[in-house]
């Protein structure tokens, strides 16, 4: 089914790590058990599904050339779809032979002058967005770090060819927020050079140019996959991993291997007020490293921060595509929470379950910047990769998974039941890699779990495998 197959001696999560070279379309998949009669819409999910361009390979997961996913859900079966997201550096990709932009951890052959031109130009940088997709009005977007998105067809995953709009910088998060109030989204994005600034930007629906909030000038930008949002404030969290601008361009390194962990430095948090733009400093921890923000809320004087946190950024080092097809074990993350203090400034932390857990997703629609009590991910296996769909009662710790030999689920996309009362009340849609089966090659399959008891309610066949990837979202109607 146009896959790359897998090598000797390699683990079985390997299959999740190669390329996926087949478009499809399938109207009505396999399926085994029954949808809820309520659940109608659709998942459209992102990720790198191309390891190889010509004679190069990639070095890193987060590396691979996008591929966009949909299923569609409506009286109780289950379409597909897949195509690659024809983003320029996709396009560039194919036409040339050979990657044409800097990736996360893979780099084209270029000349100094080249390099230090792609650090200061947006337009020279890649948006290959294989990281998350979002949604803005009524526009679908592909994210990636990079200030480029890429705007799609929800139903035909057709890229546009100009960017519907450009963040005010050169690197931005994949996982911008909803701002409740206008119905567009909230995102920083870093503005690199010889004086380089945190800059804080709202998009509303159907606009093309960032409203700026905020700004914080920085010497060393922290890398940050994600930031925290509250109903007062945009939480900051800058872990000790750090890089100083001009190496970016000056290294002759890939991007990511510019930056240095500096564990003396402390985690440092900032709050930026949401309606002045004005920031608010001082807050310190103990050093770690996080990609994904869980959830932040406002508690009297106090602002709850919790996100995955590793105890340093090494778990980068563990997701080259080296290792990861070897089945060496990746480092786990500590569901945790920081309680930052607004008196004093002092900053509390505290674990709240033992499991570890990535790819968090809450009821955001009902949750975010609020006070709330259950989050759903991914934890590690006996295997070491991410083998099991665990949620995590944050208020007293109770834990629950769903697990199968031989499977790995990703990201679980809550979707709650209409006019429900309960904030677990809905269901959980995860792709699943199946290698179970020695007949034939690995597939993949659309889970949908019992959001509250993790049981299973159905599961629905792809064609083919579909390589592991990061983010999603769910789109009613």
């Amino acid at each position: 089914m146009g896959s790359s197959p897998q090598a000797a001696g390699t683990s079985s999560a390997a299959q999740g790590f190669t390329t996926l070279a087949a478009e499809t379309q399938v109207e009505s998949l396999p399926l085994q058990g029954e949808l809820p009669p309520w659940l109608a819409g659709s998942l459209l999910r992102t990720g790198p599904a191309m390891f190889e361009v010509g004679e190069q390979s990639m070095r890193h997961w987060f590396d691979g050339l996008a591929m966009l996913h949909r299923f569609t859900i409506a009286d109780g079966r289950v379409s597909y779809g897949n195509r690659f997201l024809a983003s320029r550096a996709y396009r560039a990709a194919r036409e040339r032979g050979r990657l044409a932009y800097g990736e996360f951890a893979t780099d084209p052959c270029r000349s100094l002058f080249k390099r230090v031109q792609t650090l200061f130009s947006a337009g020279e940088l890649s948006d290959n967005g294989n990281v998350n997709v979002a949604r803005l009005g009524e526009r679908f977007v592909a994210l990636t770090e990079t200030a480029l998105p890429v705007e799609f067809d929800a139903r035909t995953l057709a890229a546009a060819e100009v960017a519907p709009f450009r963040a005010p910088g050169q690197l931005s998060t994949a996982h911008p927020h909803l701002d409740r109030a206008s119905g567009g989204l909230i995102n920083y994005a870093a503005k690199l050079g010889r004086s380089s600034e945190y800059r804080f930007f709202g998009l509303d629906p159907g606009a093309c140019e960032p409203r700026l909030l905020g700004s914080l000038s920085v010497r060393e930008p922290a890398y940050m996959h994600s930031f925290g949002l509250t109903e007062r404030w945009i939480v900051l969290a800058e872990f000790p991993f750090v890089v100083n601008p001009l190496a970016l361009a000056l290294s002759g390194r890939p991007y990511i291997e510019n930056y240095r962990w500096k564990p003396e430095r402390g985690t440092r948090f900032t709050l930026i007020d949401r309606r002045s733009g004005e920031a608010t400093g001082g807050f310190r921890a103990d050093a770690c490293f996080a990609f994904h923000h869980v959830n932040a809320y406002d508690n009297g004087g106090e602002v709850v921060v919790d996100v995955c946190a590793y105890p340093d950024a090494s778990v980068i080092e563990d997701l080259y595509l080296e290792r990861l097809r070897a089945g060496k074990p990746v480092a786990g993350a500590s569901l945790t929470r920081f309680r930052i203090a607004l008196d004093d400034r002092s900053v509390r932390s505290e674990r709240l379950c033992e499991e570890d857990i990535e790819l968090p997703r809450i009821d955001y629609a009902r949750c975010n910047e609020r006070a709330y009590c259950h989050v759903w991910g991914v934890g590690k296996g006996p295997g070491g990769w991410l083998e099991r769909v665990v949620k995590v009662d944050t208020r007293s710790g109770a834990r629950l998974s769903w697990a199968q030999d031989g499977c790995y689920p990703g990201e679980p996309v809550f979707v709650g039941r209409p006019e429900s009362e309960e904030e677990d009340e809905g269901v959980l849609l995860s792709v699943v890699l199946d290698t179970r089966s020695e007949a034939r090659a690995p597939r993949s399959f659309l889970l949908v779990l019992d959001a509250v008891d993790l049981c299973e309610i159905a599961r629905a066949e792809v064609p083919h495998h579909i390589p592991f990837g990061f983010h999603g979202q769910f789109t009613a109607g």
